[in-house]
């Protein structure tokens, strides 16, 4: 259950949509001075070294943000999202920061930071890495059982992200349940779930599951990069957001072609965005 590093696939294409939406939804909640809560139920490492053994053996953040490190021109949030990488490098993308790190980036003084990780050795690595900061705190857990205890949060204002690894089959019914009893606490919070797209049958139905989740609203974009393989390798992937900005379809639907045109693949990379009605 614990063999899923992140540190393998930190800055591949997954990452940058799940990244580039975060930080979207987070600038949303800033547009208004009461503070909010950031909670964060996988937190993993917060910081990854992509010219270690881990992300050498991939390569994958050459098919992700590197595709998007020298672009002169992007649209306005995507370019956000990058200058943030950017900011945790000196010259050259030797360093990519997770979530929890792009959130410490983008929290004011007043805003907190919830960060559930259940890998010691990523936790430890997290308190370590935000040891400094007073608006952090990092929990030990399990995500799916930490966050009952923090919501709903003390402002009334705040973002879930869910972030499991999907190794486990279970994983997917979890983040159903978890967000079911998460929105009986904090039924106008946002909650953001980013999800593999892959050949299997959990997967294939998940977004739908999602969707009949009863919410107020949701939106849900997927980028494929590439045609389905024949295996289970990962050919793109998915954030779903309920209670999503009103802003966000609209900046999604001007970045999308772009960031699809860059991390393509082959003639199957397409993207999509659905709102409820």
């Amino acid at each position: 259950m614990l063999s899923y590093r992140h540190g393998f696939h930190a800055g591949n294409h997954g990452d940058v949509l799940k990244h580039w939406v975060q930080v979207l939804c987070l600038q949303y909640l800033k547009q208004k001075d009461k503070p909010f809560f950031y909670i964060d139920t996988h937190a993993g490492a917060g910081m990854y070294s992509l010219t270690g053994p881990y992300a050498k053996k991939t390569g994958e953040a050459s098919q992700g943000i590197g595709r998007l490190w020298d672009q002169k021109k992007l649209p306005a949030g995507l370019q956000d999202y990058v200058q943030i990488v950017k900011q945790c490098n000196k010259t050259k993308l030797v360093h990519y920061p997770g979530s929890p790190s792009i959130a410490a980036e983008l929290l004011r003084e007043d805003d907190r930071l919830r960060l559930i990780e259940m890998h010691g050795a990523d936790s430890a690595t997290l308190q370590k890495h935000l040891a400094r900061d007073r608006r952090a705190k990092v929990v030990e857990g399990d995500g799916f059982v930490e966050l009952k205890g923090l919501l709903p949060p003390p402002s009334r204002r705040g973002l879930v992200l869910m972030d499991p690894s999907y190794e486990v089959k279970t994983d997917y019914s979890k983040v159903i349940t978890s967000i079911n009893e998460g929105l009986k606490r904090f039924a106008t919070g946002q909650f953001l779930v980013w999800y593999p797209l892959i050949n299997s049958v959990n997967a294939q139905r998940f977004s739908e599951q999602l969707r009949k989740i009863p919410c107020e609203s949701w939106l849900d974009v997927q980028l494929r990069v590439s045609r389905p393989p024949q295996g289970h390798g990962m050919f793109g992937s998915g954030m779903f957001v309920i209670n999503p900005p009103w802003t966000l379809k609209e900046q999604l639907e001007q970045g999308m072609p772009t960031l699809t045109q860059l991390l393509g693949q082959d003639d199957g990379a397409e993207w999509l965005v659905q709102v409820s009605s």
